[in-house]
Order: C-alpha cells, then sequence, then structure tokens
C-alpha cells in the first residue's frame, strides 16, 4: 500500500493521483484513503494536519498526490449587508467561504435560522468548501514551511 508521511499546502508539477475530500475528511493525521484510481493510500503524517484544496500528500517514493475539496451540502448567503452578516458568522467561529457577492458555509439550521432573522437569504447548495484559513492565513493547524524550496 501507497504511504504519505509528508503534506505540503500546493503541489509541484502534475500530480500521479487524487483525491476528493470533505472539509471535515481533510483534516487528519491517520488515515487510509480510497484514490481516484482506486488505489488505496495510508496518510500517517506526524501531527493532525488541515489538508487545502489543491495540496498534495507526498508519498515514502516521492509521489505526489492531489487534494481536491468534494462538493458537500452547504448553505449560501446573500444579503445587502453582507460584511454585517459575515460578522455574526465569525462571531460564532463558523468555518465560512468568503466571495465577493457571496458566503458559503456548512449546513446547519440553527444557523439558517439566525441568519434569516438578521435579513440574510440562505439557499441550499452542493459545491466544494474551502472556507477562509485560521488567525494569520493559516488553515486550521499548518502554516506554508514544509522544510523545501521552491527554487
Amino acid at each position: 500500500m501507497l504511504t504519505a508521511q509528508t503534506y505540503h499546502n500546493h503541489t509541484h508539477g502534475a500530480p500521479a493521483d487524487h483525491v476528493s475530500l470533505t472539509y471535515e475528511d481533510r483534516f487528519l493525521r491517520r488515515k487510509v484513503l480510497t484514490l481516484a484510481s482506486g488505489a488505496q493510500l495510508l496518510v500517517d503524517l506526524p501531527q493532525t494536519t488541515s489538508l487545502d484544496h489543491h495540496g498534495a500528500l507526498i508519498t515514502t517514493d516521492d509521489t505526489e498526490i492531489r487534494i481536491d475539496a468534494a462538493p458537500e451540502p452547504l448553505l449560501e448567503v446573500t444579503g445587502d449587508a453582507l460584511h454585517r452578516i459575515a460578522w455574526h458568522i465569525g462571531n460564532r467561529h463558523t468555518p465560512c467561504q468568503i466571495e465577493t457577492d457571496r458566503l458559503l458555509i456548512q449546513r446547519d439550521h440553527v444557523m439558517a435560522d439566525m441568519l434569516s432573522k438578521i435579513g440574510a437569504t440562505t439557499r441550499e447548495v452542493t459545491e466544494p468548501f474551502t472556507p477562509e484559513g485560521g488567525a494569520y492565513g493559516h488553515g486550521r493547524t499548518h502554516g506554508h514551511d514544509h522544510s523545501h524550496s521552491h527554487t
């Protein structure tokens, strides 16, 4: 079985294979994944890591496996005061994908109800989910450094 013990938050060329994972599934340390080709990959990272859309797992033989954000059930949030709506979402520490004219969050009927009360419109959609990273632009647990250069 292929094994990956290293992660980069971007690819460095044409990956050998890829895997589509939801936002929650992209937060892992050790797990067996089934790749698009049907091959099995044991992910065995040194610590729990948030895998970015188009990041890469590196196998022990230096093969890159691209990570894709899988379509999942979301709420599309729109409204006239989108900045105010975004503040309310952030105040609840809810992961949010911020776009120019809409926000995307994971489906949650309590959030949908609260958002409607402050004037937002919500619509159920199924799309890949790539929310903003945490403080200082990082994902849930990591930064950019992965011990190699881009020369």
